[in-house]
């Protein structure tokens, strides 16, 4: 089933998410509407709280970019309960967006490399490394575990400029082709 989309200005995207338990109810159907919703919005990576649910979660999807990337093909994962354990290489600026704040895409510089621990759907234990466009695609979903969004990570200038066009979004002055929900 496919969910709305938690509007920036919602302040479930400024929470920090708490863990989730292993007998946690309904988990197994909230992460398929996850995923459901990501390929109905073209998304390519989707954090719990931008389906207005406070939890450790997010799911992300890079076959879409497999032609760009063939490593993509089958990246298909969930993270529960993620942990990034180390940032490293160089940091690098890349275009970012975000479900949650249509219409807006800005350079955001992060490590280029990451070792993280999580859980999948089974509750089984993974420390993996990545790096490159999955890593950042992480980095990104991990943010918004703890409130962050990647217009945080911009330059106050960049800011600044973009004040008006986010009060804009939080209004519902924008256009997509998935459901939303405002604050």
């Amino acid at each position: 089933m496919t969910l709305p989309v938690i509007i920036y200005g919602n302040p479930v995207l400024r929470k920090v998410s708490r863990q989730i338990e292993n007998n946690e109810k309904n988990l197994n159907a909230f992460i398929e509407n996850m995923f459901d919703t990501m390929y109905n919005s073209e998304g390519i990576g989707l954090a719990a709280p931008q389906l207005d649910k406070s939890v450790q979660l997010f799911v992300v999807d890079g076959s879409p970019l497999e032609k760009d990337d063939p490593k993509l093909k089958d990246f298909k994962k969930v993270f529960i309960n993620p942990k990034i354990e180390e940032y490293y290489g160089e940091e690098i600026f890349a275009e970012e967006g975000c479900l949650s704040i249509p219409s807006i895409r800005e350079e955001v510089k992060r490590p280029e490399k990451i070792t993280i621990q999580y859980y999948d759907q089974n509750f089984d234990f993974h420390r993996e490394n990545y790096e490159g466009f999955i890593a950042r695609v992480i980095q990104h979903e991990y943010d918004h575990l703890h409130g962050v969004l990647f217009t945080d990570k911009i330059s106050p200038l960049r800011k600044r400029m973009l004040r008006k066009k986010l009060a804009s979004i939080a209004k519902g002055k924008f256009e997509v082709k998935y459901k939303v929900k405002l604050g």
